[in-house]
Order: structure tokens, then sequence, then C-alpha cells
């Protein structure tokens, strides 16, 4: 079964600054592209960090506090300065649902898409992530039976019902084997734009009887 993968969601046209970059020119892009935030490049297109909207405005609080010391005015600040990093990036051929949870796990908005060496590719986001799960219901359920039931299971057409609404699968009916059920409901909770899956379909036959410990009588 094909699943989407980040390359299939990204946008390949990124807005990306170098760490010289001033502060002032990063704010004034995130707010000319009205992005929420930025991968930081070095000269060879490898990301060093990402500045957002929430790194701009920490330093942006900092820079009203009393100034301390000696009365010397502090160097401009740049995205270098002011960026996250390292940063998390992910890989273009990896799926869609790994980046999603990445971006869950992490608590952060993007994603920057990257080769095997490092070099930016592209940018996936939160709002890219989301279109996953406004996939059709008549897709979905096409891909049930065609992909996971036909395909993949062997299952005779018929012998299992798929009804789908609103991304919930649920599976009535009956396969040959028992040991084909975990792996149904398995492969039909991979499919891209599947919220969860109720099964009611039960096997003719078991076919997951231990046969370990028995011994053939020796003659």
């Amino acid at each position: 079964m094909k699943h989407i993968s980040v390359a299939d969601l990204m946008t390949d046209e990124v807005v990306s600054v170098a760490p010289g970059t001033a502060f002032k020119d990063v704010a004034k892009l995130l707010a000319q592209y009205d992005i929420s935030g930025l991968p930081v490049l070095d000269d060879e297109d490898r990301v060093m960090g990402v500045v957002s909207q929430t790194d701009l405005l920490a330093r942006t609080v900092q820079a009203t506090l009393p100034a301390q010391g000696n009365g010397t005015t502090a160097e401009p600040l740049t995205a270098g300065d002011v960026m996250s990093a390292p940063a998390i990036t992910i890989h273009a051929e990896e799926t869609a649902a790994d980046a999603a949870r990445l971006l869950t796990r992490r608590a952060i908005e993007r994603l920057p898409v990257v080769d095997e060496e490092n070099r930016l590719v592209g940018i996936v986001t939160r709002r890219d992530l989301l279109r996953l799960f406004i996939r059709p219901d008549s897709e979905i359920r096409r891909r049930v039976n065609e992909e996971v039931l036909t395909e993949v299971l062997g299952v005779p057409r018929g012998n299992v019902d798929v009804h789908v609404v609103d991304g919930i699968v649920t599976l009535e009916g009956h396969v040959e084997l028992r040991s084909q059920l975990p792996s149904l409901v398995g492969l039909v909770e991979q499919l891209d734009g599947v919220v969860a899956v109720v099964s009611h379909v039960t096997a003719r036959t078991d076919d997951t009887a231990s046969h370990v410990g028995r011994r053939a009588i020796p003659w």
C-alpha cells in the first residue's frame, strides 16, 4: 500500500534566511509572507536552526527590560542569535504520519524537510498535514476494499462490508483465517485519512492454536 509521504505534502519554495540576517529583516519576512517561522541556512543550504514568531517575541521582551552593565550599546541581533537550534527536521521520503507524530511530540508548527546531507528541500506544516484528514470517505472505502482486502489479504469481494463515516471505518463480515483479523485492523488504521476502525469481522477457521510442546510419539 502506498502511504502519503512528506514529499507529497511539503512546500518546496521555502522562505529562508542566513544566520547573519538582521532581526528586523527576519520579522519583515514573516509578516510579508504571512508565515510563523522559517529555517536558517548555512552557505551550503544546510539547516542550522529555525526562527519562529515565538523566538522573535521572546527577544523583543528581553530588549524592553532595563539595561544592565556599563551602558555600552549591544550589537544588533541576527537570525543566528535568536534561532532555535539544532533544528528538528524530517526527510522527504518519511510518511506524513511520521511528520504528524514528530510535530505533536515536539509541540512545534513546522518541520524543515532535508535530504541525506541535511540540505533543505522543503517545509511541511501542521496545516499541510490536516489535508490527510479531509480525504473523502468514498476514497477511504475504496482503498480498504481494493488495497487491504483484495490486494494484501486476498479476501473475496463481498465477504467484508466496509462503511466509512467521517473517517471512521466500520468492518462487518468474515475472513477465512483468524490470523488475518489483527492484520486487517492494523492495515486499515494505517491508511491516510482513517480516524478510527471498528471491526465486527469474524473468522471461519482458527489457525492460531499453538502447536508448541507437542511431540511425535515414537513407535
